[in-house]
């Protein structure tokens, strides 16, 4: 979905900053390309790019937990049962500025159940302007697929739904969605799109 969205904003006129792990997708022309491979390197790419836009799209959850150890070389198979300890990743969303942001933040929930509950949930404890939620529990929608279906929620109160479509349908509506709600809010140009896979 980050893809499309940055493919979306490029067409539409937008700088765009993808900052992404490693996807099978091709870059998209014209983005200024950034690429990480850890969930605490996305942090970083993150919080150094956030002077530089005026609306963050946060797409893709970096992964909710790490292991706690990481050993240098492979675990040699054992007749014993292995347990990994895991710990809370960094939550980028959360980690963002709360008071006098310069930039408008879009998150995005990928729901198993009470969509609109946790959404809006979200919307509030994470400090965002707009949350795009989507039923991930679906195995024709969300990921993995190349349709999706979102219902939007923004601070305000509002709500839009976004009807099954291609990505690249979403993402074209979701960018006219965004572009309308910070021509509100301000009048600036540049996106920036984080994808972690």
């Amino acid at each position: 979905m980050g893809y499309a969205i940055a493919e979306a904003a490029l067409a539409a006129g937008h700088d765009v900053t993808l900052i992404s792990g490693p996807v099978n997708l091709d870059r998209p022309p014209g983005a200024h390309f950034i690429s990480i491979s850890t969930g605490d390197e996305m942090h970083g790419a993150v919080h150094r790019h956030l002077r530089d836009c005026d609306m963050l799209v946060m797409c893709a959850a970096v992964a909710d937990y790490k292991p706690a150890n990481v050993s240098a070389q492979k675990i040699k198979k054992r007749n014993e049962t292995l347990s990994l300890e895991l710990v809370p990743t960094r939550d980028i969303l959360a980690s963002l500025p709360k008071q006098d942001r310069q930039f408008l933040v879009v998150g995005f929930a990928a729901e198993t159940d009470d969509l609109e509950e946790n959404a809006q949930r979200k919307l509030r404890e994470k400090n965002c302007d707009v949350i795009v939620a989507n039923d991930v529990s679906r195995a024709d929608s969300g990921m993995e697929s190349d349709a999706n279906e979102v219902i939007i929620f923004f601070r305000n109160g509002g709500k839009e739904n976004i009807s099954r479509a291609p990505k690249k349908n979403i993402a074209r509506a979701l960018v006219k969605i965004f572009s309308k709600f910070a021509r509100k809010t301000f009048d600036k140009k540049n996106v920036t799109i984080s994808e972690l896979d």
